[in-house]
């Protein structure tokens, strides 16, 4: 499947202050790119290809009519806050329920969250792998997917807690991915690759 993407610009700050004065700049200047702060990195990606956009699409497919009957929200590419971490997440899908906790008019709250799901490209395979994943599970995400299809595979990771998440569950797509409580939902993954 080709997923292939951008390859990003990665800029490393150290204050702060500095970082979110950047990151804030750097929205209004590239409003046609995916910016966010990952590790204390700005991370300036363009926006996803086809195939990627497609993965993002067939996951919206069959999660939107569950949500829509629980009266949640799916936001492809939301920004989500993680409280007193510097980072700021784009993910490439968000599931939240109506009306959830903003921190301003971009971020939702992260442990407001019901799923967030990153689809992985070559120049985000550590981050969304690894770095996201420790801060959301900081933050309080409740469910974080990783859908590779460099890999060919997906992993769903649950129970967030300081010490990042308590349980994973890997397995290759075409494998059913069962959506624990308050989802009690199959997701056929072997859609999200057809293409």
């Amino acid at each position: 499947m080709g997923l292939l993407m951008e390859r990003p610009i990665t800029h490393q700050i150290t204050d702060e202050a500095d970082l979110e004065r950047l990151y804030l700049e750097l929205i209004d200047r590239f409003e046609n790119h995916r910016i966010e702060i990952i590790s204390g990195r700005i991370v300036v990606r363009e926006m996803a290809t086809i195939a990627h956009a497609d993965v993002v699409y067939q996951l919206m497919s069959q999660l939107m009519p569950f949500a829509m009957e629980k009266g949640w929200r799916v936001y492809p590419q939301a920004k989500i806050f993680l409280q007193a971490q510097a980072d700021r997440y784009e993910p490439d899908l968000v599931v939240v329920p109506s009306n959830p906790p903003l921190w301003d008019p971009s971020h939702v709250h992260a442990d407001a969250t019901l799923l967030v799901a990153e689809v992985v490209s070559p120049s985000s395979i550590r981050d969304d792998h690894v770095i996201k994943p420790q801060a959301c599970a900081l933050a309080g995400v409740p469910l974080y997917l990783v859908l590779d299809a460099f890999a060919n595979r997906f992993r769903l990771l649950s129970r967030p807690g300081p010490e990042g998440y308590a349980e994973e569950a890997t397995e290759a797509f075409g494998k059913p991915l069962e959506l624990p409580e308050p989802w009690n939902l199959t997701v056929d993954t072997g859609k999200l690759i057809e293409g």
